[in-house]
């Protein structure tokens, strides 16, 4: 263990996401669930598989959009239930894989539309988060 984990803030542990019962890509999930990280994180990461780098550029900005707005409530999400914007969230803990893929989500489609400093932002976030998302999530994904 290192001297600086006793500083750090204990790891969030998200309760289940709402629409983890549901079918999280289909619109009707959207629409029940709209601050749910699953629900954005599921239909970017459809368009990011369908959407090569030199693909659709709509389906590159819907990716993008979808991602952030994911981002978005996992923030939400994340600050609802402790987190004061740093620390662990750890990838083993499975209510907390949604927010870390809509994070890795955004990085992704960030790097598609040529915003390479989302990219590496997100890229830290994930590994500051749980560095095993990165592999997971990054790494394995490109």
């Amino acid at each position: 263990m290192k001297l600086n984990d006793m500083l750090a803030p204990p790891p969030v542990h998200l309760p289940a996401d709402p629409a983890a019962v549901s079918d999280p890509a289909a619109a009707t999930t959207a629409f029940a669930h709209p601050d749910s990280p699953l629900v954005w994180a599921t239909r970017a990461e459809s368009l990011l598989a369908a959407a090569p780098a030199g693909g659709d550029d709509d389906a590159k900005l819907t990716a993008y959009a979808f991602a952030r707005t994911g981002y978005h409530r996992s923030l939400d999400r994340l600050r609802a239930n402790g987190w004061k914007g740093w620390g662990p969230v750890p990838y083993s803990h499975e209510p907390n894989r949604a927010v870390l893929r809509s994070i890795a989500a955004l990085a992704r489609a960030a790097q598609l539309i040529g915003e390479d400093a989302e990219y590496d932002r997100c890229r830290q976030m994930l590994s500051d988060a749980d560095p095993e998302s990165v592999a997971r999530l990054l790494d394995g994904a490109n």
